[in-house]
């Protein structure tokens, strides 16, 4: 069962609509449709809120500490809650899926991913979920920081909340522990 549902991203008005902030992004949707209101959450190092997902408490957090130190915020509220890492759900973004594309996985490495990287070693473990949001990768010769730290063109945004809709369609499967179905079915769809 999840308990905690983690959205990676970069505080501040200039990263808010990048590519790398696919998971505040994603939370801040979820949030609105559970009527949520985010709240400063200093030992945290996040923002932070909570409401229920088919009639199960789950909490919402957005760490407040820059994407490669995202495992400071992580650590915190797991050991303050004594979550499990199977309890938590991260939403990231995600270089090797085209946009739209949205992926379950649980465990593995960081693939170069230095806010997972950070949850990892804040964790000591990498035995948590992540949902991994599409967003393509640059051309070749492009940088990826440039690529992944700018907004998307207005089709591949749009695909973005598509692949937030289809997250948010399994959010209660996924909260609920039903995660090899929910797999079964995102997983299936093409990259």
């Amino acid at each position: 069962m999840i308990k905690l549902i983690v959205g990676l991203g970069n505080p501040g008005r200039q990263y808010e609509k990048t590519r790398h902030n696919a998971g505040f992004l994603f939370l801040d949707t979820l949030a609105d449709q559970l009527g949520c209101t985010w709240v400063n959450e200093s030992k945290f190092q996040g923002i932070f809120t909570q409401g229920k997902i088919a009639n199960t408490p789950v909490m919402l957090l957005k760490p407040d500490t820059f994407m490669n130190r995202s495992g400071q915020s992580v650590g915190k509220i797991a050991r303050y809650y004594k979550l499990q890492p199977e309890e938590i759900l991260v939403v990231h973004d995600e270089l090797d899926f085209n946009p739209g594309i949205v992926k379950l996985k649980k465990d593995g490495g960081h693939a170069g991913h230095n806010g997972l990287r950070d949850i990892i070693a804040h964790l000591n473990s990498n035995q948590f979920y992540r949902l991994r949001i599409g967003i393509g990768r640059p051309a070749a010769g492009k940088v990826v920081a440039d690529f992944v730290l700018s907004s998307p063109p207005k089709s591949e945004f749009e695909l973005l909340l598509t692949a937030f809709d289809l997250s948010r369609d399994y959010i209660a499967q996924m909260v609920n522990g039903d995660m090899a179905a929910v797999m079964n079915l995102l997983n299936s769809v093409k990259k």
